[in-house]
């Protein structure tokens, strides 16, 4: 029999809602679950209205499923919000010392502040109270539990904690025993890593090699350089937040220039200030990671929500013409191995790539196995090296017929490195012939040539052959994937195609999948289906249908099967 549930805890900001949420998480997949979690908050620090969902299973998952089994309310707001989200066997447990009457079948009261304050001493940790009761109530292993805290918190935090936890434990136990039908036995000791997609970026930043990042805070890619500046004593990196985005893009592409593997991270309103800089990048030949987090626009838009609403923009962002990658990550593991090959096709190619990924990603956790470290190569690209006894004058953007020049850096011995942001000659030295300048478009552009051997194919799911076909991009995959199998389960004949390598596009793969299903639909967060339209651009074919969802939320299975059955039936 299959195991499998879904928490959430919901509350204001400032209540520990993600804290407990991570806990959780992070407690069943100590268990040998599969777990995926994703996070609900609003722009701002104290207040509102916030959840964190929690979901766990025995097989892969990769979405978050709706309705959910339990609520824990850490306010009367998630109390009434969620109620009637509840699964029919559901409960929804609450604080009975600040919340009288509850007015639902479905509540459970604990006193969670007092039980706190008697037990760990301190009333705070009242959400740690119910993270105890929760898995309580569902019959799970408080020792595991218990652990996690103790390792979370320290020593002296974690033991308080850890009491806590039990006494929400016990109490549901002796008052509430089988009030919650589901049970929830841990199913193995397998090790997985708990990620969210930004960890894994940075993970697959430092296994590349980046030895700089510079970068401006802004939801959702904040996180990105917190965590590598939290590890930059380990693994020699430099990591500086400047003044603003247009210093954070040319400070990378400094570094960049004299040797050193450098990137950026912002969201889509920081990447405007940018597209100068990127600009420079492309023609200089400078290599260069740009991490783009999307989240809805224009200006600030929902600055803790999720779109993909800057495919178009980060495609075409500057003006004038020169080669780029645009990858977009569909899940965490990708996260990780997609930067990695980000650096690889920046140097190996003397461009910028854009690593494209958005707020559900970024923030949302996911289970992934260790990744293997065996499997990560350095590519430099071609580096000049001069020949002893054989002087040769060094031109920087010399021209080749892949179009990539060897790569000498400032300082290095018997060489003179030269270029320009005006178009230049192969000395990259300035000029206005119009010979030079023919030549150096021609040049930059010839790269996209091996690029495009480099771009892998999109991921099929499904049967094969099928009579619908679903397209995507990016973190939609895991909802998309899971919704091609419920559509499958109840009858219907349905696969998918996910693209996670966008640029230059793989037009041969995508004109098959159309060519071979009688209804093809794309499946995209934004409001004008920017995947769809490149598609047409790219191959002259177009998809029967759009399912677009712009409300700053993730799509879920069960929304996409629901969106599919309409339009297919």
């Amino acid at each position: 029999m299959k195991q499998e549930i879904n928490f959430m805890v919901g509350g204001e900001a400032g209540q520990g809602v993600q804290s407990v949420g991570f806990l959780l998480a992070k407690t069943l997949a100590r268990g040998g679950y599969h777990v995926f979690a994703d996070q609900d908050y609003e722009s701002r620090i104290r207040g509102g209205h916030n959840f964190f969902r929690v979901r766990a299973k025995d097989s892969e998952v990769g979405a978050i499923l709706e309705p959910v089994d339990m609520v824990l309310a850490l306010n009367e707001e998630s109390l009434l919000l969620h109620d009637k989200e509840l699964t029919r066997e559901g409960v929804v447990l609450y604080d009975s010392g600040k919340i009288k009457e509850a007015g639902s079948k479905n509540a459970v009261g604990l006193p969670l502040e007092k039980l706190a304050e008697d037990k760990a001493g301190n009333k705070l940790m009242a959400n740690t109270v119910a993270l105890g009761a929760a898995l309580g109530m569902a019959g799970y292993d408080l020792d595991i539990l218990t652990s996690v805290l103790e390792e979370h918190f320290g020593s002296a935090a974690g033991k308080s904690n850890a009491s806590a936890a039990r006494a929400g434990y016990d109490y549901v136990n002796k008052n509430f025993a089988g009030r919650f039908a589901r049970r929830l036995s841990p199913i193995g000791s397998q090790k997985r890593m708990l990620l969210n997609g930004n960890e894994a970026i940075a993970l697959g930043a430092i296994a590349a090699g980046c030895r700089f990042m510079a970068a401006y805070p802004m939801t959702p890619a904040t996180s990105i350089m917190e965590y590598l500046a939290e590890k930059a004593g380990k693994y020699d990196l430099i990591v500086i937040q400047p003044e603003d985005e247009i210093a954070a893009i040319n400070m990378a592409i400094g570094d960049s220039y004299a040797g050193l593997r450098a990137m950026t991270a912002t969201s889509g309103s920081g990447f405007c200030l940018m597209v100068e800089g990127l600009g420079l990048a492309g023609i200089t030949e400078t290599p260069i990671v740009v991490v783009d987090g999307q989240r809805p626009g224009p200006a600030v838009g929902l600055p803790t929500r999720t779109e993909q609403g800057d495919l178009q923009f980060v495609l075409h962002a500057h003006h004038g013409e020169f080669p780029r990658a645009v990858l977009a990550p569909a899940g965490v593991e990708e996260a990780f191995w997609l930067t990695v090959k980000a650096f690889n096709l920046a140097e190996k190619y003397q461009l910028p790539v854009i690593v494209l990924t958005d707020q559900h990603l970024a923030t949302s956790y996911a289970t992934v196995n260790r990744f293997d470290l065996s499997k990560v190569t350095v590519d430099r690209g071609l580096l000049y090296s001069a020949r002893p006894g054989s002087p040769q004058e060094y031109k920087r953007h010399r021209l080749t017929e892949s179009g990539i020049s060897p790569r000498a850096f400032p300082g290095q011995e018997g060489v003179l490195v030269v270029t320009d942001a005006d178009e230049h000659d192969e000395t990259g030295h300035l000029t206005e012939d119009a010979r030079s300048r023919s030549q150096q478009v021609q040049k930059r552009l010839a790269k996209l040539e091996g690029l495009r051997q480099e771009i892998a194919p999109p991921k099929p799911h499904g049967p094969k052959k099928a009579e619908t076909t679903l397209i995507g991009w990016g973190s939609t995959y895991g909802a998309i994937r899971e919704a091609v199998d419920i559509l499958n389960a109840e009858g219907a004949s349905v696969n998918s195609l996910h693209l996670d390598e966008i640029w230059p596009f793989p037009a041969a793969e995508v004109v098959s999948a159309l060519d071979s299903a009688r209804n093809s639909y794309v499946i995209e967060n934004n409001a004008t289906g920017q995947l769809s339209r490149l598609i047409r651009a790219e191959t002259g074919r177009e998809a029967s249908d759009r399912v677009l969802k712009f409300d700053g939320r993730p799509f879920t299975p069960a929304g996409i099967v629901q969106e599919v059955n309409r339009r297919r039936l």
